[in-house]
């Protein structure tokens, strides 16, 4: 069984792997190959599912696959953009759109209550506003979320961790992208918010970009970049694959709940359950991560990319 550790002000216990659902929506993938994988993640432990009202397809394959398994599973879904069958002229972040997909992801994910549903890239202003957060916060009073939170990056993510209306923030982090670990990572620890890690495999940044498919080849030739600049490398670090040093890298911070990954292939899901199951990096390894990114980066620092 996977680790568990406590998901911040759900006081949920949630797999230390998580299963990223945007792959499943924007790539094709056969109904029974999702469901395959699916289950089997379940049945291996993985008790966390994280989707989106804006991934296309993804959260209709998802209550295909597993809606009958309901109560294994922590569900997660992402609202505020416009999306498919919400009135266009609806502004993103209006209480109106929001409730709307709030409505549209339940029927999708054919449940009566979400959950966690994150705002879902919203700028810190949009928050300090409040609306968008208050229409979220009558969907919870109403039964139909549990908890609410935030997904994003920088200044924006920190600002969310410490209202107390917000369970659970996403963000980016990983062995290039760095800067939520020093800018969130505390203040999460403080307000006792829980974290969860996008992107923890950095979007295999060590291969070729001729070598990417699918819906993250900007964020691929970011990192890529930057992963060059950083000069490392898993046989100095004595580790066996660039997969299992990233993916344990973003585990090593004890303040993160759980590192979501997105695959459409389950013989890659084995391979990340097995590198989460040993545990995190030790500590020296950590350090020479922290070190390479700190010496690679400009002067103004590298971003976490939303």
């Amino acid at each position: 069984m996977l680790p568990r550790r406590l998901f911040g002000k759900t006081s949920t216990a949630i797999s230390v792997l998580g299963f990223g659902g945007a792959p499943v929506g924007f790539l094709p993938t056969e109904r029974a190959e999702v469901s395959d994988l699916l289950n089997t993640l379940l049945d291996e432990g993985i008790n966390l599912i994280d989707t989106a009202s804006g991934y296309r397809g993804s959260e209709e394959v998802i209550a295909e696959a597993v809606s009958h398994r309901r109560h294994d599973y922590f569900l997660v879904s992402k609202c505020g953009h416009p999306v498919d069958g919400i009135d266009p002229a609806l502004a993103s972040w209006s209480p109106e759109l929001i409730r709307q997909t709030v409505d549209r992801s339940l029927r999708r994910l054919r449940t009566d209550r979400l959950d966690l549903m994150l705002l879902h890239t919203c700028d810190r202003d949009t928050l300090k506003q409040g609306d968008a957060l208050a229409e979220l916060l009558r969907a919870r009073d109403a039964g139909k979320i549990r908890f609410v939170g935030y997904s994003g990056d920088n200044e924006a993510v920190a600002y969310a961790a410490q209202l107390p209306e917000v369970a659970v923030v996403q963000t980016s982090l990983n062995l290039v992208d760095q800067a939520n670990i020093d800018g969130l990572l505390p203040v999460a620890r403080t307000h006792n918010t829980g974290v969860m890690a996008k992107r923890p495999l950095a979007n295999a940044s060590w291969r070729k970009l001729e070598e990417q498919r699918g819906i993250y080849t900007d964020y691929a030739r970011d990192y890529t970049a930057r992963l060059a600049a950083m000069q490392i490398s898993p046989a100095d670090l004595g580790v066996d694959s660039w997969g299992e040093l990233a993916l344990r890298f973003t585990l090593s911070h004890p303040d993160v709940t759980t590192a979501i990954v997105g695959t459409t292939n389950l013989k890659n899901a084995r391979a990340n359950l097995a590198a989460a199951a040993k545990g995190p990096l030790p500590a020296d390894v950590v350090a020479k991560i922290r070190t390479a990114f700190t010496a690679a980066q400009p002067a103004e620092g590298w971003p976490g990319l939303t």
